[in-house]
């Protein structure tokens, strides 16, 4: 019985809309390809959820921006943060909460203003009077995902926490 080769595709927008399929053999190819199309600014397609990719806050110092098509860029005025889709989406450190009412870890969170293009679906607010748009946020327990780190174990450009060696023990 012969078997038929499983091929993957995914489809990238970039900078002005063109929407273009690639196509691999194998998963690694694919993450591949998405890091390689992600460094030329092509993000992948659909919508980012209303409150923002969720991951570990341990996987932040190593996330590869490439795959979700973002860089990290800091402001004249310091500000550090990323651009994705032609928006630059600020670095916010969350303080933990520790109330009768909350209980959260600390977390870092990728945020913008919100616009009135902005599906309204998208848009968070805080406290009534300002509304945002999160592009990620890195918090609570978890193990870093190694399909989503910086090849090598290589630290990106706006890690916060210290180097650890042997991160991978």
């Amino acid at each position: 019985m012969n078997e038929i080769p499983h091929r993957s595709s995914l489809v990238l927008v970039d900078a002005i809309g063109t929407r273009i399929t690639v196509y691999a053999n194998t998963p690694q190819e694919l993450r591949a390809l998405q890091r390689e199309y992600g460094r030329r600014g092509y993000r992948p397609e659909g919508e980012i959820p209303c409150g923002g990719l969720q991951l570990p806050y341990v996987q932040h110092d190593t996330f590869d921006w490439s795959l979700i098509g973002a860089t990290p860029w800091t402001s004249p005025d310091g500000d550090r943060g990323v651009i994705h889709d032609g928006s630059f989406y600020k670095l916010r450190e969350l303080e933990a909460v520790d109330s009768r009412k909350m209980k959260l870890p600390q977390a870092l969170k990728y945020s913008r203003g919100a616009r009135e293009t902005d599906p309204e679906h998208l848009v968070e607010e805080s406290n009534g009077e300002f509304k945002y748009r999160t592009l990620i946020m890195f918090r609570g327990g978890g193990k870093a995902m190694p399909e989503f780190s910086l090849p090598g174990g290589q630290r990106q450009r706006h890690a916060v926490g210290p180097a650890q060696e042997n991160a991978a023990d």
